[in-house]
């Protein structure tokens, strides 16, 4: 608490954290966007009155505004989010600011989401080199409404082993006790879960679903029945398997070495697992399955398969899924429909964003060829749309897109040009284990 009230700096440091990754436009339940308190309120006013509420003990949180969102696949189910008011979100920023280093200290290799220094890739590339270990079974899991079940008293009970201040932890417990103001104006209490959308709420789900981390990770601690080659070897010479966890926020997989039905325990034991902290496993999204059949996780379809050319080399590839590829195409299709009013630098510039955010984060798995396919679809959907637009035949097209010796060059409007996928290199990422910094 001391960072939070006697450090002028915090309450900034997290201010500007809002505004950059939240945005200023974005309202809670009391109608507030940061842009009016900069210009209405005074940000160093705001501030220093949010401070005086946290010394004195007065602030209290606000129920957060309810929003719901499709889920992607094109399922038709809806995800819930909470946006907190403004200050709300400064005060859950600040308070991160002080609770991640703790926490961080104590969480353990195998997750990666909504952590500082790690990202999605590295879970993949830990799966790929288990897999090209031998570790072939995996049970792909996907826990129900994870956020929203989070059991508020286990989850305080862990938050207390490792904070003492009284008054961090009354803020904590505030915030998940604030309760939903939801689209139709009702007030609703909140007994279990933490808001998606809460800046906070990433760092408390990390806390609560670590009991998984601990529990299947502690084989491989110093000591544990995993934790050399020469005891995993063993293990292997009895018929006994050895298995990796890797958890990447609330989704996650379990590999092994042994049979799909060591899995078939381990999937009870994870019911047991999680019956603590409120929650289940999703019967509809869980499954077993050989990576040779190969399965999606993080955006990606990873298998092993053998390489073409070759009688019998196999590794373990990553590929884009097709829910992933669908999504982009679905994304490129919205932006380039014929009734689209919209001017062609702007699509250009909208669709550049999309296509260079998705292959940025594509481009470590195996996707030249989705890559080129995308590219086409994207060249002949604004072909086909500047066709309707303006009335033209094929010759008209081919005025617009060559030059004066007949060679094609890329489409762009008024200097920009549209981003193109087919020249995006693709790079292997490698497998980081132990060498990713300390964040703190």
């Amino acid at each position: 608490m001391f960072n939070l009230v006697h450090d002028p700096t915090t309450l900034h440091v997290a201010w500007q954290r809002v505004v950059t990754n939240q945005g200023a436009r974005s309202a809670g339940s009391d109608g507030l966007t940061a842009t009016m308190i900069a210009e209405d309120i005074g940000v160093s006013w705001f501030l220093n009155d949010l401070r005086e509420q946290l010394k004195t003990g007065t602030f209290r949180a606000q129920p957060v505004r309810e929003r719901k969102i499709p889920k992607p696949g094109g399922s038709g189910k809806l995800r819930r989010l909470g946006i907190p008011t403004i200050a709300d979100r400064v005060v859950q920023a600040a308070v991160k600011i002080v609770l991640e280093p703790i926490f961080e200290a104590d969480f353990l290799p195998v997750s990666y989401g909504f952590r500082p220094k790690r990202r999605a890739h590295d879970a993949i590339a830990e799966i790929q080199m288990f897999g090209s270990q031998g570790y072939r079974w995996v049970l792909d899991a996907d826990i129900e409404a994870c956020f929203d079940r989070i059991d508020h008293t286990a989850l305080m009970g862990r938050v207390r082993d490792r904070i003492k201040d009284k008054r961090v932890l009354r803020l904590v417990k505030g915030f998940l006790k604030a309760g939903i103001l939801s689209e139709l104006g009702d007030h609703q209490e909140t007994y279990t879960g933490t808001p998606q959308g809460g800046i906070l709420s990433p760092v408390l789900a990390n806390v609560a679903l670590s009991v998984l981390d601990e529990y299947f990770h502690a084989p491989w601690q110093t000591g544990g029945k995993m934790s050399t080659n020469m005891r995993r070897t063993r293990r292997r010479w009895k018929g006994l398997p050895n298995w990796r966890i890797i958890r990447y926020a609330d989704d996650f997989v379990v590999l092994t070495n042994g049979s799909k039905d060591h899995l078939v325990e381990l999937r009870e034991e994870i019911h047991e697992v999680l019956s603590p902290m409120g929650l289940v496993l999703s019967e509809a999204k869980t499954q077993i399955v050989h990576m040779s059949t190969g399965f999606e996780f993080l955006g990606f379809h990873i298998q092993w398969a053998k390489k073409q050319g070759t009688q019998d080399t196999w590794h373990v590839y990553t590929f884009i899924a097709p829910r992933a590829i669908a999504s982009v195409k679905q994304k490129i299709r919205d932006l380039t429909r014929a009734t689209s009013q919209q001017s062609l630098k702007d699509t250009v510039i909208r669709l550049n964003r999309i296509t260079r955010g998705w292959s940025n984060y594509f481009q470590h798995a195996v996707a030249k060829h989705t890559f080129r396919h995308v590219q086409h679809v994207m060249w002949w959907r604004i072909v086909r749309w500047q066709r309707v637009q303006h009335r033209w035949k094929w010759q008209d097209v081919r005025r617009w897109l060559t030059d004066h010796t007949g060679r094609w060059h890329p489409i762009s409007a008024d200097g920009i040009t549209l981003y193109n996928l087919a020249e995006v290199p693709i790079r292997r990422y490698r497998y980081r284990g132990n060498k990713i910094p300390a964040p703190f």
